[in-house]
């Protein structure tokens, strides 16, 4: 039930993202990575005191934080959950027959969502984990509603690749994110940013200087399908 505080909260946001300038400016971030105001000044075409006021609006409507470091200020997205809103706005905001013409081949193949895999190689890695039985919905004991567990099986697969759930922390372990590309869910949570981090440290992903695309190594297209059955078309 949405209440009078929590519309008024739901239009403050609505209403900072609406401008076309803050949009993309939200976009460029959901890479997860920080970047200066000039930087996306430039990414918005609009000059530097008009950057620095749209970026305030994002702020102050919980969007973005800032992050100081010596002389400089960074801005980022303010969480994980800022990052898949953005995403299942996106599906809702791009009819599916326009999404081929739309969308750039690099960015419909593999491109980063917050800190986790998105795109075809998101949404395989999600479906492959299920089919090999070492990712399960959750049971309810220690997840909440739409959650995913992992399996005894799963546990044991993923530390031979070095990754341990238990260092997860407070951070959900897994969960999906409607992809708005495919309009499938691929892999959020803590899971899904260590299997990123993995994929990077093999050299089986390469980031992207231009985007948030990831570039698929022909190493990591041989290693995906050899460690999880991921077939990634050329």
């Amino acid at each position: 039930m949405c209440d009078e505080d929590s519309g008024f909260k739901l239009s403050k946001v609505a209403s900072a993202i609406a401008e076309p300038a803050r949009g993309r400016m939200l976009c460029h971030l959901m890479d997860g990575t920080a970047r200066t105001a000039t930087e996306l000044a430039a990414v918005a075409g609009v000059a530097a005191s008009t950057a620095s006021a749209h970026l305030a609006r994002l702020v102050s409507a919980g969007l973005l934080e800032v992050v100081s470091q010596s002389r400089h200020r960074y801005y980022r997205l303010s969480g994980e959950d800022v990052a898949r809103s953005l995403e299942t706005l996106m599906v809702v905001a791009e009819p599916t027959g326009r999404l081929k013409s739309s969308t750039p081949e690099s960015l419909r193949l593999a491109r980063t969502c917050y800190d986790h895999a998105a795109g075809e190689l998101g949404v395989q890695w999600h479906d492959r984990l299920f089919e090999r039985g070492w990712l399960r919905k959750g049971s309810g004991k220690g997840s909440g509603k739409g959650e995913y567990d992992l399996s005894a099986t799963g546990k044991e697969a993923l530390a031979g690749y070095g990754i341990d759930i238990a260092l997860q922390g407070r951070r959900k372990l897994a969960y999906p994110c409607i992809d708005w590309s495919e309009r499938r869910p691929h892999l959020a949570g803590a899971l899904g940013s260590a299997l990123l981090k993995l994929g990077m440290d093999r050299q089986w992903l390469r980031r992207s200087l231009e985007d948030r695309a990831l570039i698929v190594t022909p190493k990591g297209r041989c290693e995906l399908h050899d460690a999880f059955g991921i077939a990634l078309e050329l």
